[in-house]
């Protein structure tokens, strides 16, 4: 997995930062658009994320590797809440993942690993999104603590972590021997999402 990142220049004053608190955000962006609004937010220096995953694409004359979003139509801001108005301004921006009108910040142990470069080296692609299945936890590795659906494949197991917020999922292949059953978690409903409860 590749990540696409930007960091802008923060204040290190305390009060600047205490004032100005931070979460990453999920944007939603017009298909095939994550990139360009991935452009401008460099442009106008708004720390930004954008998950990419390798793929070969075969034409009926040639084969090539490309990089595609991990998750098609988001890209992920870093900002204080006064911040949103420089990112809905972006052409090919179309909203922020919201509830009641106000930006949903991400749950940082559901999609913190795919922010970071630990995740660096493993092998993931998107995966439809699943909300019924047994789930278990990665105990150890890069990863470990995400809990997601087990699935078996002829090579091996595969985890489908699944980002509740965003209604994605994405598939990493595991050993047998890092996975652990997953005790029930209690969750909150929310209009077309789902957030555990912290």
């Amino acid at each position: 997995m590749e990540i696409a990142t930007t960091t802008a220049t923060f204040s290190n004053d305390p009060t600047v930062e205490a004032h100005f608190s931070t979460n990453w955000y999920a944007v939603y962006t017009w298909a095939r658009h994550e990139k360009r609004v991935k452009d401008q937010l460099d442009v106008r220096q708004i720390r930004c994320a954008l998950p990419l995953y390798r793929v070969v694409r075969r034409w009926s004359d040639r084969r090539k590797e490309v990089e595609l979003p991990l998750f098609p139509s988001y890209i992920f801001v870093h900002l204080p809440p006064s911040g949103r108005g420089r990112v809905l301004e972006i052409p090919g921006v179309v909203s922020f993942v919201s509830l009641h009108g106000k930006p949903l910040p991400l749950p940082q142990d559901q999609i913190g690993p795919f922010l970071c470069s630990r995740g660096k080296g493993i092998r993931l692609e998107p995966h439809p999104y699943l909300q019924v299945g047994r789930n278990v936890r990665l105990r150890s590795g890069a990863m470990a603590g995400l809990e997601g659906t087990l699935l078996r494949k002829k090579e091996g197991l595969r985890l489908v972590i699944s980002i509740e917020m965003l209604m994605r999922s994405v598939a990493v292949e595991v050993d047998a021997t890092d996975v652990e059953p997953c005790h029930y978690r209690s969750t909150v409903q929310f209009p077309h999402s789902t957030l555990p409860l912290q």
